[in-house]
């Protein structure tokens, strides 16, 4: 992994690129503890490795794909081609390029920067949530085009739209998976709950907002699927959200207050919500 940036496929021989993605974010991830505590050196280590990722996008089909230790391009490569280790192994972990390629949550604007901009990020976007997949494996379930929300790799790519300056579509699909992936009966959920993730899907976009970089202390808006919800803090203090004017056709966000003031941000701070009050988003039926 240090001496190629990335786990190459000819060694590996299994989920070579979601595995060295997934440590690309855990190096990010030490990388900010090193800077909490002031130890520069190591910061930098780590920060320059969870920039490994630039080395697996290929420009050429903008995905991250797998690479041989001689720095080629694995070949043939088919993008909607799934892979699982434990059956019939594969590039990635119970998924495919479609959805792996979006697994940079430390660096969205930096991975924006590898597909070209935005235009061509939210083209591609577009391709996945309308490219159709007949999944085979059990693991990829709850599908809308290459969005497999029963699998938790795809559970930030909705929230992808707002980071990129289209946030109405972001709310547009929080909805559609709230209507189609959840239903009140023995088979409700469309994937497995690992480790409560579905479920934390579920409560945190119900609020308005989501975890897309846990780390960063930043939640990014969506669009609250409940009228009021109310946080009962730990410190003894509450954070409400309301959901002002929210209905079937009112499932776009026109404007967002925290205490009265208007937030131009697309995100809310966790110590924000720690200091308690309330968070008010104005429903509309247009797009804004």
């Amino acid at each position: 992994y240090t001496k190629y940036g990335y786990l190459p496929t000819d060694i590996i021989k299994s989920e070579s690129v979601s595995s060295s993605l997934e440590s690309m974010y855990d190096d990010y991830c030490a990388a900010d503890m090193a800077r909490l505590m002031g130890k520069k050196e190591d910061q930098q280590y780590f920060e320059r490795r969870s920039q490994f990722y630039k080395n697996l996008f290929d420009k050429s089909t903008g995905f991250m794909r797998p690479r041989l230790s001689n720095g080629t391009w694995k070949t043939p490569f088919n993008p909607s081609d799934l892979a699982h280790a434990e059956s019939i192994g594969g590039d990635y972990t119970e998924g495919n390029a479609w959805q792996y390629t979006w697994q940079v949550q430390h660096d969205i604007p930096g991975l924006i920067k590898l597909f070209g901009g935005n235009k061509p990020f939210l083209k591609k976007l577009d391709q996945f949530f309308s490219l159709q997949l007949k999944s085979k494996l059990a693991d990829v379930t709850g599908l809308i085009g290459q969005y497999a929300h029963g699998n938790e790799p795809s559970h930030h790519v909705a929230y992808l739209y707002t980071l990129a300056g289209r946030p109405w579509r972001t709310q547009e699909l929080i909805r559609q998976i709230f209507n189609t992936q959840y239903r009140p009966t023995v088979d409700g959920l469309c994937g497995n709950d690992d480790c409560g993730q579905m479920s934390a899907w579920y409560m945190l976009s119900a609020m308005g907002f989501y975890p897309v970089n846990p780390v960063s202390g930043q939640y990014v808006f969506g669009a609250p699927q409940m009228k009021k919800i109310t946080i009962h803090l730990l410190n003894g203090k509450t954070f409400t959200i309301i959901a002002d004017g929210l209905s079937e056709t009112n499932k776009y966000v026109e404007s967002i207050t925290l205490n009265g003031k208007k937030l131009k941000t697309n995100h809310i701070d966790h110590t924000a919500i720690m200091n308690g009050g309330t968070l008010v988003f104005k429903m509309t039926d247009k797009p804004y």
